[in-house]
């Protein structure tokens, strides 16, 4: 059994105002570049790509770029140039 809980018309307080922390819209939106290119990749990685993607309820092709995209961040010039 559930313990009701007790209300009461008791003064709350003296509000307090919280500063916006919240990122806007077009932040939220963020779309980044892309470019379509053609590429062969052997059944085997398709299919494991498709199976982890239907799991997820997500779309293989995204995961494939979202792994590409790490890579290349991981092992980008950027981190070349931060190692030196």
């Amino acid at each position: 059994m559930r313990k009701r809980i007790k209300y009461s018309d008791e003064p709350i307080g003296p509000a307090k105002i919280v500063p916006d922390f919240l990122p806007p819209p077009e932040a939220l939106a963020f779309q980044e570049e892309e470019i379509k290119v053609t590429l062969a990749l052997s059944k085997r990685s398709v299919a494991f790509f498709k199976a982890e993607a239907k799991k997820r309820g997500t779309p293989y092709q995204r995961m494939i770029r979202r792994l590409l995209d790490a890579y290349a961040e991981r092992h980008g010039p950027e981190r070349a140039k931060r190692a030196a």
